[in-house]
């Protein structure tokens, strides 16, 4: 077994600070699922951003979404909510006459990214699609309403 290192002469080790439990609770990070050159998830990023909310964003031109992630926003919107029969990669993988239900097409996106719409907007145990500036505004006030403190560095709303 080793021993803990000993502090250097002349610097003392520091004592943990004591924390609150409001303290101890970091509100949780978003996750912006999306493409960079998809106007909505700009949109996205920059709501956040311009609260000084740090997110994660997961580009899925580098990176498509994992079957998991995927199963989490369909089970709280349905799978049809998540597919996006506008955009032009739909009509040309011919998807528009095929006919698939919702949930193939969701099983399709896992290799075809283009298919979901976007953004997908992850945070704890709230998820949302597309731009939804609104919801994402009753997130960060339910987080202030809860007493979650920001992680250090964070602010909370504008």
């Amino acid at each position: 077994m080793t021993e803990p290192l000993a502090p250097k002469a002349g610097h003392p080790r520091p004592e943990p600070a004591s924390r609150s439990p409001l303290q101890q609770t970091a509100a949780p990070t978003p996750i912006i699922f999306g493409f960079t050159d998809c106007q909505d998830t700009r949109k996205a990023l920059r709501f956040f951003a311009e609260r000084r909310i740090p997110v994660h964003f997961v580009d899925l031109a580098e990176r498509p979404a994992a079957r998991g992630e995927l199963r989490r926003f369909q089970e709280r919107l349905g799978a049809a909510a998540l597919v996006d029969r506008e955009h032009p990669r739909f009509r040309a993988l011919g998807l528009h006459v095929s006919g698939d239900s919702p949930e193939r097409l969701l099983a399709r996106a896992l290799t075809e990214p283009r298919l979901l719409r976007t953004p997908l907007v992850r945070s704890a145990n709230r998820v949302s699609v597309g731009h939804a500036p609104e919801e994402w505004k009753a997130w960060i006030e339910a987080e202030r309403r809860t007493g979650v403190e920001p992680e250090p560095g964070r602010r909370l709303g504008s």
